[in-house]
């Protein structure tokens, strides 16, 4: 079912662990991936059956990792052939750690990762001894699954009238968000840092140059599932620009905040997204001065498909 519901205290433990196992499987990928700036080298991506690293190099090899959350399956495969994996199901993050780790081993790529959650607030434990978190209800993570299918859909079009730099659409496996970040291409002050568990200087290195970035939350801090968006720096009137009700300014998070539920209940779901995301880059680009000319394109004319161009 397309934009399903998602209430977040239904699947709360779930998510929390879930969260957990995508940060696993998201440190494996960084561990072998060459660097990228603003840290493009760190996220999972939306396929067809859940989310995936996307091909990962390891010495004579590549390998890729799954999440297949139609069936609830991991899967590690090499370009080698090799194939390992195991179900999806209710157990500590430590077994699914163990788990992934023997996979990989067994297809000839073992891997060591610097095994602690990051961007979690609070005491966290490591994930080889982490026994709390072991939930997993199989048809809220099919729904959230089905919730990223159709995100991923309008941001990437979102995504197609901007010709500056600008990021592909992602999952951060740190904050649990999928993303999209549009650039200025102007520097940036300094960020000052302070997510949990995580260097200042990951966090500097990527907020280096001017943004305008949205994407979507699951409901961990907000406790509800939410689309956001923020300029950093962020511009002088940008709490009070015109963004489209039941939109809101969180002032504490500094971000616009949309609740998924009223982008899921609309008329046109995906036209009250874009909405909202377009009169946020608008208010971010215009009272930061951004070249949008220059930035920006209109593609309208090739909206009728590859077959008539």
């Amino acid at each position: 079912m397309p934009w399903p519901a998602l209430p977040f205290n239904d699947w709360r433990d779930t998510h929390d662990t879930v969260h957990r196992w995508l940060q696993v499987v998201g440190k494996v990928r960084l561990a072998h991936v060459p660097w990228t700036n603003h840290s493009w080298h760190v996220p999972l991506y939306v396929s067809a059956r859940g989310l995936t690293t996307s091909l990962v190099p390891a010495g004579d090899r590549s390998f890729e990792v799954r999440f297949d959350f139609a069936t609830h399956v991991l899967e590690v495969e090499t370009t080698a052939g090799d194939r390992a994996g195991f179900n999806l199901e209710a157990m500590p993050v430590a077994a699914f750690y163990d788990r992934t780790m023997g996979a990989l081993e067994a297809v000839g790529v073992p891997t060591e990762i610097w095994p602690v959650p990051v961007e979690i607030p609070g005491d966290v434990a490591r994930f080889p001894d982490d026994a709390e978190h072991a939930a997993y209800d199989r048809d809220a993570v099919g729904r959230y699954w089905q919730v990223l299918v159709e995100v991923e859909r309008v941001l990437a079009r979102f995504r197609t009238g901007f010709v500056g730099k600008c990021s592909p659409v992602h999952l951060f496996w740190g904050a649990f968000d999928l993303a999209v970040t549009r650039f200025s291409g102007r520097p940036a002050p300094p960020h000052p840092g302070g997510a949990p568990h995580l260097a200042d200087w990951v966090m500097r290195e990527a907020y280096s140059h001017e943004v305008s970035s949205a994407g979507f939350w699951p409901g961990d801090g907000l406790g509800e599932p939410a689309f956001y968006s923020y300029a950093y720096p962020e511009p002088d009137g940008f709490r009070d620009a015109a963004v489209p009700e039941p939109a809101y300014y969180h002032a504490d998070l500094g971000e616009w905040v949309l609740p998924y539920d009223a982008v899921r209940t609309s008329d046109d779901p995906a036209a009250t997204l874009t909405a909202f995301l377009e009169a946020t880059y608008a208010a971010a680009a215009d009272l930061a001065d951004w070249d949008r000319a220059a930035l920006e394109a209109d593609f309208s004319d090739l909206e009728d498909g590859p077959a008539k161009h």
